[in-house]
């Protein structure tokens, strides 16, 4: 049985040095061992929550903002398992016949395909105790996002622009982050209060708890155009595997002309953020911060080389970087005022 790293996994990783054997499969069916996928699938909520934190304007208690921060941390972790695990059950007979999946533990036989369901339900219930924090709008995100993730491991198969249904997945925390943020917080202000007719959810107002804004929403798509292009860097990985075994792909479609679409795609991304700062009304640090992000896309773009896949990864994982330098920019444009 092949027990060796994913090939895009660190090969010093934590699970594979100080993990007990017995956790290991499981740790590696939740992606535990390459925690860039964590932070691509964290760092818009905690984005949109800090975009809410500014634009909606009314006093919260410290214990609100803690919560969300950690809220949002530990259910990114546990719904990237739950789809990435969900996303082996589907692919198993697809991953085994690609080098640089073939040994994810469904596909290799370490899991069985019922124990990853288990897997699947029990990280989604956590989860869904978590969401049942919040307020009704996120609660319902929240749930919404489940069509999301149940139909991207099939968009593969029917699209070559499985990368921008990823973007509307990933990026969803954006959303989110700011309805749950949006709304002064308290026990009694989440499922006691649900049903309370007085309560308006979905607005395109500022000044109603638990809505979503037009910044919001652009903050939104700019999030799932930077994922389309560093999902379209991280594809062109598996180009040659995905072309044998008939998966569709942005970087296949692109084919030579990959780098101008992750310039597009890039560009696109930097353009949402700055209406959504503009929208907003952050402050002048949000320029300089939104210019740095701009600084940080346009250096994979010069770097990028289409038949390198080890530096197509280090581009990839750089996207951490990346998201949190937008991060800062929103919070140093909103304290910048």
């Amino acid at each position: 049985m092949n027990t060796a790293p994913l090939p895009d996994a660190a090969r010093a990783n934590w699970v594979d040095r100080f993990a007990p054997e017995g956790l290991k499969p499981w740790l590696k069916l939740g992606r535990f061992d390459r925690p860039i996928g964590i932070w691509l699938l964290l760092l818009p909520g905690w984005q949109g929550i800090a975009l809410a934190l500014f634009e909606q304007d009314r006093s919260r208690t410290p214990e609100h903002t803690i919560w969300l921060v950690i809220a949002f941390a530990v259910g990114a972790c546990l719904m990237r398992a739950a789809g990435c695990a969900f996303n082996d059950i589907v692919d198993r007979d697809i991953d085994r016949q690609v080098a640089r999946t073939a040994a994810r533990p469904v596909a290799s036989g370490r899991i069985s395909v019922k124990r990853a369901w288990a897997f699947v339900i029990g990280c989604s219930l956590i989860s869904l105790l978590i969401l049942l924090t919040f307020n009704l709008t996120a609660v319902l995100l929240g749930v919404g996002s489940l069509v999301l993730v149940a139909a991207y491991p099939f968009m593969k198969r029917i699209t070559w622009w499985p990368q921008a249904w990823l973007g509307l997945t990933f990026n969803w925390g954006a959303l989110l982050g700011y309805a749950a943020a949006a709304s002064m917080w308290s026990w009694r202000g989440t499922i006691f209060e649900w049903f309370n007719p007085d309560v308006a959810f979905f607005h395109m107002d500022a000044g109603n708890p638990g809505t979503l804004t037009l910044a919001a929403l652009l903050l939104y798509l700019g999030g799932v155009f930077w994922t389309l292009g560093y999902d379209t860097i991280y594809a062109l990985q598996d180009i040659e595997d995905d072309a044998m075994v008939g998966v569709k792909s942005s970087a296949r479609r692109l084919g030579g002309k990959v780098r101008t679409g992750v310039a597009v795609f890039y560009g696109l991304a930097v353009l949402c953020a700055a209406c959504a700062g503009v929208l907003a009304g952050l402050g002048p640090l949000f320029a300089l911060g939104l210019l740095a992000y701009a600084g940080h896309l346009a250096l994979q773009i010069a770097r990028l080389k289409p038949d390198d896949g080890a530096l197509a990864l280090r581009l990839f994982k750089s996207n951490r970087e990346a998201g949190l330098i937008l991060l800062a920019a929103v919070a140093l444009g909103a304290i910048s005022l």
